[in-house]
Parts: structure tokens; C-alpha cells; sequence
């Protein structure tokens, strides 16, 4: 089964983007990154999820992103699934941070337990396909709407948003172009998807 593991941010210096992550989630392992050398405007078509295990630690997440040097794109708020708010990291990564648990059961801690990459396309279930025939495992499918994928072997999920549904969820416009400032690695060698996300073979180490 083909799996993501790790994602490479461009950034517009290294160590400034290392010095952030570092300070405000912790992420060293599946977050990596490099120069970026294309143009962006706009919502890049994707976000990342850090999955936690309660709402204080969502708090704590945020905070810390925050004093960082993040910007708030949806405060904090209790919904109908959990607990959550999204923010802006310094580079134009959007990043959301949520729990589905409604009630604090220890300390708050900056513990993530999972980490959930979403990408905005323009048709899901053509781009669900196209994964599948390149050895992807659907975890979850609703029709046009949302893919989610199998991923036993990391702590990074993937997964297909609608990109319009995915730019309101985040809080932005879903207008944007040129790069998408991002590179996924997995086992299933090096190509483009249909939306233009660019794969590499995970680096061996």
C-alpha cells in the first residue's frame, strides 16, 4: 500500500521556517523544508492538520504559533465535531489545529498526535482514481465531496477536498496560482497529480 510520509515545505529561509516550527508545534520528523524558487499568489490548495487530543492543547498549539510569528485566520471556537482554529504560519502555510474531544482530561500539552494534509482539487473523484491506480488505499469516501486515504505506515494522512470547500474551511479565498509551495514523499516514485501537488520518492536515511 502506497503511503505519504513526510512533506517538504519552500520557504523563504530555512532556517527562519525551521526556527518557527520548532517553536510552535515541535515538528521536526514529517515536516521538512526548502528554498522556494516558483511564485505564488493566493491559496496555495492545501492545509495542514495537527490532530491533538484535547481542547487544551489545541490552545497551546495556537498560542505558541502565535507568539511565533503566526497570524489567526479563524480563532478558536467550539463547533458540532470538536474544538479547532486556523492560522497563517510566516511563509503562507495554512495550518489548522483541532480536537474532536469536547472536554479537557489532563494538562494542556503541545502534543500532536497526527497530522492530516488536505488538498483542494478541482474534481475529487477523478483525483481519488488517480491515486487508487497508483496504489493508494481509500479510507473514507463521500462521492465528490471527500477522500480520505489509508496511511498504517505514517502519522501524515492525505486526503481530497473540494478546493473552493477547502479555501471557506480555512478562512481564505480559494483564488491563487503559480506554485504550490509544497512537495509530498511517499513509495510510489516521483510524479505530478492532476492538480499539479508534486511526489518524490521518500529520501532514504
Amino acid at each position: 500500500m502506497t503511503t505519504l510520509h513526510t512533506v517538504t515545505l519552500e520557504v523563504a529561509n530555512i532556517a527562519s521556517a525551521r526556527s518557527f516550527y520548532t517553536a510552535a508545534f515541535g515538528l521536526d520528523q514529517e515536516i521538512h523544508v526548502n528554498i522556494a524558487t516558483a511564485p505564488t499568489t493566493g491559496f496555495r490548495g492545501f492545509t495542514l492538520s495537527l490532530l491533538v487530543s484535547q481542547p487544551a492543547n489545541v490552545d497551546a498549539l495556537i498560542d505558541a504559533a502565535l507568539a511565533a510569528g503566526a497570524s489567526s485566520l479563524k480563532p478558536t471556537a467550539k463547533s458540532l465535531w470538536g474544538y479547532g482554529g486556523v492560522l497563517q504560519d510566516p511563509d503562507g502555510t495554512i495550518w489548522k489545529v483541532a480536537t474532536s474531544a469536547k472536554k479537557n482530561t489532563g494538562p494542556a500539552s503541545r502534543t500532536v498526535e497526527s497530522i492530516a494534509l488536505l488538498l483542494g482539487v478541482a474534481d475529487v473523484k477523478a483525483t481519488k482514481q488517480f491515486y487508487v491506480d497508483r496504489g493508494f488505499s481509500v479510507a473514507k469516501s463521500f462521492g465528490s465531496n471527500y477522500v480520505e486515504f489509508a496511511g498504517a505506515a505514517s502519522r501524515v494522512s492525505l486526503g481530497l477536498y473540494k478546493r473552493r470547500a477547502l479555501a471557506k474551511d480555512a478562512g481564505v479565498s480559494p483564488e491563487g496560482s503559480g506554485s504550490h509551495r509544497i512537495v509530498l514523499h511517499g513509495d510510489a516514485g516521483s510524479f505530478v497529480d492532476p492538480d499539479g501537488f508534486a511526489w518524490e520518492e521518500t529520501p532514504r536515511v
